[in-house]
This record gives C-alpha cells, sequence and structure tokens, in this order.
C-alpha cells in the first residue's frame, strides 16, 4: 500500500461539520435524476465505503465502485475510463490516503457531493508495535521512512473498528441526507439501523475478547491497530501499514522472540496480500497459521459475503488463536 499521502488527524466534530457544510445543497432533483431513474448514483473507493454507501442508501442508491472484487485496493491504477466516469456521480465516497490514484482523480471530478471517510472520525498512528520496551527505538526507521506523510503516518484502516466504522457511518448519512432530501428519512432510518448493527458487533467484539490466555496477534501487515486498541490487544505486524514493505532480519527476530514471549500460537495472513512470509515465519517458529482478514474486498476466498459476516468470522479466528475463554 501506498501510504505517502495519509491525512492528518483532524479533530472529529470540525472535520465532520466542515465535510458536510462543503457539500452541495443540490435538490434531489439535481442530485439523482442523471440516469432518469430518480436514484442517488454513487461511486464508493472499495469495499468498506461500498458497504456503508449499500446499507445506507438502500433502494434509493445505485452504487459502483472503483475496486472490482480480488482486486488489491492500495495498488489501484484507474483506467481512463474509470476516471472520466467519476465526473457522473453524483455523490463520491471514499478514504483518503489508501488509494493515492483515486485520491487524484476525485480532487479533478468537479463532483461536489464528495465525502472523505477519513474526515469523519478521528485518525491515529500506528505500526508495526514490535519491541513494547523500546518502541521509539525499533520504530525510528520507519518514522523516519514515513516523514511527510500528514501527521507522522495515520493509519487509515478505520473501518476494521466497528466504533470508528460506526462514526463514519453516521456522517455518511447526514451527507446522504443533504445530497438527496427527498429520502432523507429512509437514510436516517438505514444509519440508525447500520449504527445498530455495529454496535452489536462491537459488543461481541468485547465480550469475546474480555478473557484470552494472551493479548498479541501477529499479521501480515499492521492493518488492525484500530481493532487492537478498541479490545485492549496487542498487534504485531510483520509488516507496517504499508503490506509491500520488506521486514529485516531483526524485525523477524523480534517476532520470533516476541511469538515466545507472550505464548503467541498463530501468524495471521490476508486474501488480498502474499501469505509467503507469514507462512515462512510461522514455519522457523513453529506457529500455526489462519485468515486475519482486513475487509478490503470481498472474494470468493472471504470467510463471509459482507462486512459484519466476515468481521464476525475474524472474532472467531482472535479468539481461538489468543486462547479465549
Amino acid at each position: 500500500m501506498n501510504v505517502r499521502r495519509l491525512i492528518p488527524t483532524a479533530a472529529v466534530a470540525s472535520a465532520t461539520l466542515l465535510g458536510l457544510t462543503a457539500l452541495s445543497a443540490c435538490s434531489s432533483s439535481d442530485a439523482a435524476d442523471k440516469n432518469g431513474d430518480g436514484k442517488l448514483n454513487v461511486t464508493a473507493s472499495f469495499y468498506p465505503m461500498q458497504y456503508l454507501a449499500q446499507e445506507i442508501g438502500g433502494d434509493h442508491v445505485s452504487v459502483d465502485t472503483l475496486t472490482k472484487p480480488g482486486v488489491e485496493p492500495h495498488d489501484l491504477e484507474l483506467s481512463p475510463k474509470q476516471t472520466a466516469s467519476l465526473g457522473e456521480a453524483d455523490f463520491i465516497l471514499y478514504l483518503k490516503g489508501i488509494q493515492p490514484a483515486v485520491d487524484d482523480a476525485i480532487g479533478q471530478s468537479g463532483v461536489k457531493n464528495t465525502v472523505d471517510a477519513a474526515g469523519l472520525t478521528k485518525l491515529e498512528k500506528h505500526g508495526t508495535e514490535v519491541g513494547h520496551d523500546h518502541g521509539s527505538e525499533e520504530h525510528g526507521g520507519e518514522e523516519e521512512e514515513h516523514a511527510g506523510e500528514g501527521e507522522a503516518g495515520a493509519d487509515p484502516h478505520i473501518w476494521l473498528d466497528p466504533v470508528k466504522y460506526a462514526e463514519v457511518a453516521e456522517g455518511v448519512g447526514k451527507a446522504m441526507e443533504k445530497a438527496d432530501p427527498d429520502h432523507a428519512a429512509a437514510y436516517k432510518k438505514n444509519t440508525e439501523a447500520l449504527v445498530k448493527k455495529l454496535d452489536g458487533l462491537n459488543t461481541k467484539f468485547e465480550d469475546g475478547l474480555k478473557d484470552t490466555k494472551t493479548k498479541t496477534f501477529i499479521t501480515t501487515h499492521s492493518a488492525f491497530g484500530y481493532l487492537a486498541e478498541r479490545y485492549g490487544l496487542d498487534q504485531e505486524g510483520i509488516s507496517g501499514i504499508d503490506p509491500e514493505s520488506d521486514p529485516s532480519p531483526a524485525h523477524i527476530k523480534d517476532l520470533q522472540d516476541t511469538a515466545e514471549k507472550d505464548k503467541v500460537s498463530t501468524v495471521f495472513f490476508e486474501t488480498l496480500a502474499s501469505d509467503k512470509t507469514a507462512k515462512t515465519l510461522a514455519d522457523d517458529t513453529g506457529l500455526k497459521t489462519d485468515v486475519l482478514d482486513p475487509l478490503e474486498g470481498i472474494t470468493d476466498k472471504s470467510k463471509g459475503d459482507n462486512y459484519v459476516e466476515v468481521m464476525q468470522s475474524n472474532l472467531a479466528a482472535l479468539q481461538k488463536a489468543l486462547g479465549a475463554k
């Protein structure tokens, strides 16, 4: 993942207010009739944004996603046709910092109803986390590498925390109400239903992970920082925020030491990224492997058909790996 353009960690309230007031005040007849079907034509950048648009929009939206199933979203390059079609959208929902090519194209699209999900919650910095007692020393190279990416390389993986994802959902719902006021009541109702669903998912994670033999898990890249922070876990990433960065031999040695010290049983890999390093580490340390899905896309390999189902599969995998009681 190229994270050279991650956004700064703006305050939640001010970012949300500014993001919403910047939306066009056009009527639904202007915003939802380009195809003559009365629906709000939404373009979502990748699956987590697509899911929000579909759940909140319901029957009143037509959703297209720039990242097709099976495509690794971080490295997405838009075709000329996709770039041109962005200008035809009534509403664009994206997450700045995940897909630089998308960020550039959206900035040039001229679409007024554009929402950056990262501006609807607070971003934080997460890294590989190995070496809890000497984090500043261990991460010196990583911090230098990410210099200039915004405020210290903020982590964009907000959707993997159901609480933050619910915050984003509320902001998206308000933005849709503003863009298509004729269906505002439906968007509000759907948003409330989605937030309730995410609240229930949060409760399942809280209950399922509150009593475990270990709090440490190793994963391919550091996508689960918000999830780990929410539920009192320690994420140890083989790679940092960027899944394509190669870990150093010293980092691999630290992971091996951490696995032994913290009684780690499992090394997690992903569905859309290479599992080679994860499986090598597992073989070298005698650990098991399993999937922890960062939910960047739904494919035939996904353990579930939608966000909630895959998150529930992630919970089950974590409970097994951490020795939940």
